[in-house]
């Protein structure tokens, strides 16, 4: 019998390390529940499903109306109009003039709201004040009471103009971090608590004597 020779043993092949991919960033109030791949499926569901709360103060208030009917028909962008009050509701359009007497109104409704909320204010009346900025019982602007995402202008503006604000507000949801949004730094969205306002005053308590 012939003697064979064995085969010389492959060297091992020596493997790279293992590789720890990064912790997921997670996403503010949701850090339990939603990491940052979530934040696009949270924006897309958010900003085609807006259910609007309309505080309508003055003629703006026509123009709303009118963009929500069949001509312009804001529900195909996304927009549910007219909820049954701001507990349901995702955006508030402030349309108008804001008047000293009706700003408490406007900011205790928002407060209502649940989170995450939004609000278009829609008119150069609620923008600044409009024709009516220097009088005295007019607020000038309804962000001096309550945090603003989007401004339309105008006097009264079109329906077109609103349809406008929400695509406006549409695309600033789409790339929105709750985490930057209810941050504690300075570029966080500010509280209604920070935005002070004389003309603004807690409600009395039952049995308390008004001033």
């Amino acid at each position: 019998m012939g003697v064979t020779s064995r085969p010389n043993p492959e060297p091992p092949v020596s493997l790279p390390d293992p590789t720890l991919l990064p912790e997921p960033k997670k996403l503010g109030v949701l850090s339990r529940l939603a990491p940052e791949p979530m934040k696009v499926v949270l924006n897309w569901g958010r900003r085609y499903s807006l259910w609007v709360f309309n505080f309508g103060l003055a003629c703006c208030a026509i123009e709303f109306i009118a963009a929500s009917m069949a001509r312009h028909d804001f529900i195909r962008l996304g927009v549910i109009p007219f909820a049954p009050g701001p507990r349901q509701a995702d955006l508030m359009v402030v349309s108008g003039t804001v008047t000293d007497k009706m700003a408490p109104a406007v900011k205790r409704l928002y407060e209502q709201m649940p989170e995450p909320k939004y609000v278009i204010s829609f008119g150069a009346c609620s923008n600044c004040g409009g024709p009516y900025w220097d009088s005295y019982s007019v607020t000038k602007g309804v962000d001096q009471i309550i945090p603003v995402d989007v401004y339309v202008p105008g006097c009264p503006p079109r329906p077109e103009a609103l349809l406008q604000g929400i695509l406006k507000l549409q695309e600033k949801i789409a790339r929105e971090s709750l985490a930057e949004r209810y941050s504690t730094q300075d570029t966080a969205r500010p509280s209604t608590a920070a935005l002070r306002s004389g003309l603004v005053a807690a409600p009395k308590a039952p049995g308390e004597e008004r001033e």
